[in-house]
């Protein structure tokens, strides 16, 4: 099958003024091509993630480099299917971008720990992955105290659920974890009736994640993925943790709780420490809606990251100006910073003495503990608290920012060409190391 295409149209000035099967941009190359594509979609779909209308992009219109006459008429070529298949990766794209907006947008009577496991097996299916799925006493009995004592109070169990994909070839193992507290009380630290509404919103992380995943993987991802879903609802009942309580987190350290709000730095702990220890990832990316703070020191639309690695760090930055899913870096500095969790009781509290010292930054921190401060690998930590939503709705943010930043482990040319990554390196001769390539980052 064959696209017909005008090979001149007039000129346009805004990709906004079309419909999302009409964009209208300047051909100069293939390469601008697909870019201005990538750029126009995610402009759009900014505003109204939710929107029932999706971007098919059945046929485009190009504008020739040729001077315009004061009649123009539009000549026509034909595009193959192997010359426009890389725009099919934009509606996958849109795609989980509404996915993780619904989520997040749909109230905790219907969108509980259930539901959102119900939303996991759907992807699994569609994907060819069952996922492995941990819940309620068997948390408690495998060691996850995190999950387990964030979500034991509340009707629907918690869990932690895996989507795992694993193809021949791959060169490195990768781990998104997200943060699916499906609502946030506070728990017995119980949130006022000012700062809970909203709190549906918690799941943003894991939200992202899935959709994400859903599109990495139907474009082809090279490397191994692993989508990890740090599940719960904090709370407030009979079986509540407490202050003062003491949990054995699955990283086998132990945590005094000083604050139940501070909850889902608990559930990603584990997250992360499973993500190290049995799916043996060498890149470890955490995402969540962690603090209040982290509006505060990125601002509305910026997501803040916290990394052990500058180059990383740097990555993150990238990807999201291409994409538009904007990130900002926190401060790193575990020597400093991780005093602030200090118990005379247990390996640490699980939130700061000091509220005014980079908050933001320490909670980060905490998640970072338990895969060790000395761990060899990449571990990344994006805080999306006020991305995630623009007003009362769900924005899908996160989506797109993982999506670019590992497009260079995708067999899409599209995410190839957005992705902050280098291409890939032979490693040099009597180098220690398990792989022979490595994608390496600019």
């Amino acid at each position: 099958p064959t696209a017909a295409v005008p090979d001149s149209a007039p000129a346009t000035s805004s990709p906004r003024a079309h419909s999302a099967t009409q964009v209208v941009f300047s051909h100069v190359s293939e390469l601008i091509l697909h870019f201005w594509l990538w750029k126009a979609v995610t402009f759009t779909q900014a505003s109204s993630p939710t929107s029932a209308l999706g971007p098919h992009l059945i046929s485009f219109t190009v504008s020739s480099l040729r001077p315009v006459t004061t009649a123009p008429q539009p000549k026509f070529f034909h595009l193959h299917q192997h010359e426009i298949a890389p725009l099919f990766f934009l509606p996958n794209a849109t795609d989980g971008v509404r996915l993780a907006a619904r989520i997040v947008d749909t109230p905790c009577n219907e969108m509980n720990t259930d539901t959102f496991l119900e939303e996991i097996n759907k992807v699994g299916k569609e994907l060819g992955i069952i996922p492995t799925i941990i819940r309620d006493e068997e948390l408690k009995t495998r060691g996850f105290g995190g999950i387990y004592g964030v979500g034991k109070a509340a009707l629907h169990p918690p869990a932690l659920a895996v989507l795992s994909h694993t193809p021949d070839g791959a060169t490195q193992t990768i781990a998104w974890v997200g943060k699916g507290i499906v609502y946030d009380t506070g728990g017995l630290s119980i949130k006022g009736k000012t700062t809970m509404p909203g709190m549906k919103r918690d799941c943003g992380g894991a939200a992202a994640v899935l959709g994400a995943f859903r599109a990495a993987i139907k474009q082809g991802f090279k490397d191994n993925l692993h989508a990890v879903f740090c599940l719960a609802e904090n709370s407030v009942g009979p079986n509540a943790t407490r202050p003062d309580d003491i949990h054995l987190l699955y990283s086998g350290k132990t945590v005094e709780i000083n604050n139940t709000d501070a909850e889902g730095r608990l559930v990603l702990a584990d997250g992360v420490s499973y993500a190290c220890k049995d799916l043996g990832a060498d890149i470890i990316l955490d995402m969540a809606t962690l603090t209040g703070a982290q509006g505060i020191a990125t601002g509305k639309y910026h997501a803040a990251v916290l990394t052990n690695s500058a180059e990383w760090e740097a990555a993150c930055v990238k990807a999201g100006r291409k994409c538009g899913d904007l990130v900002h870096p926190l401060v790193y500095c575990p020597e400093l910073h991780f005093s602030e969790f200090t118990s005379a009781v247990a390996d640490m509290k699980n939130s700061v003495a000091d509220r005014d010292n980079s908050p933001s930054s320490c909670a980060g921190l905490f998640i970072a503990s338990h895969i060790g401060f000395d761990w060899p690998g990449v571990w990344v930590h994006l805080d999306i608290a006020a991305p995630v939503h623009a007003g009362e709705r769900a924005t899908g943010f996160g989506v797109a920012l993982l999506l670019a930043l590992f497009g260079r482990a995708s067999e899409d040319p599209l995410l190839n060409l957005v992705s902050p990554l280098g291409c890939e390196v032979d490693v040099e001769e009597g180098d220690v190391g398990r792989d022979s390539k490595r994608r390496r980052l600019v």
